[in-house]
C-alpha cells in the first residue's frame, strides 16, 4: 500500500513537468532548475533535524514528509523512480551497515 503511494506521487510529479509554473508548485520548482530543488531538499533536511531536536513527534512526521516529498521531486527531475530507491533499500536489507559501507569502498 505505501509503495503504491510513492508510485502514484511519482506519477503526479512526472506529470507536473509539463504543467504551468503559475499553477503548480512542483512545475515552478522544475522551472527554477536543479539548484532550486537541491536548496529545498537541504532546507527540508534542516527543518527535519530541528524538529527532531525539539522532540515533537508530530513536527518530525510533518517535516520528514516535506523532506521525502522534495526528495521525490529531485528524483523525478533526474528521471529516477522511487522504486529504484526502494530496490536499493531492499538490496541492503539484512546487510550490516559496516559491510555495506565496505562494499561501497570496493566499488569506488
Amino acid at each position: 500500500m505505501n509503495e503504491a503511494i510513492l508510485s502514484r506521487l511519482a506519477d503526479t510529479l512526472e506529470a507536473r513537468r509539463d504543467a504551468d509554473p503559475a499553477n503548480s508548485y512542483v512545475a515552478k520548482l522544475y522551472a527554477k532548475g536543479l539548484d532550486a530543488i537541491l536548496k529545498k531538499v537541504a532546507e527540508e533536511a534542516a527543518e527535519t533535524i530541528m524538529a527532531a531536536k525539539d522532540g515533537d513527534a508530530d513536527k518530525i512526521i510533518y517535516e520528514t514528509a516535506d523532506l521525502w516529498f522534495h526528495s521525490l521531486v529531485l528524483l523525478a527531475q533526474q528521471g529516477i523512480r522511487p522504486e529504484a530507491v526502494l530496490n536499493e533499500l531492499a538490496r541492503r536489507e539484512g546487510l550490516s551497515g559496516l559491510t555495506e559501507k565496505a562494499q561501497r569502498k570496493e566499488i569506488a
